[in-house]
């Protein structure tokens, strides 16, 4: 009889713990650089909508665009 004890930690569990440890880790980071970026970065400017665009929308939903 083989006794697993005396083998330490199941080599199955040390990579799951890694690849644990590895996305854990990434996942902090991303929230601390996105708490960063709230921050320090100032808000995007919205792009100013075209008149174009504008009534494909109203066409969109129904309401007929002015001049039409």
């Amino acid at each position: 009889m083989i006794n697993a004890g005396s083998q330490g930690f199941n080599p199955g569990l040390i990579v799951l713990l890694v690849i644990g440890g590895l996305l854990l880790t990434f996942l902090i980071g991303n929230y601390a650089l996105y708490v960063y970026a709230q921050k320090a970065l100032p808000p995007r400017k919205k792009k100013p909508v075209s008149k174009k665009k504008m009534k494909k929308e109203r066409l969109k939903q129904g309401v007929s665009a002015p001049g039409e």
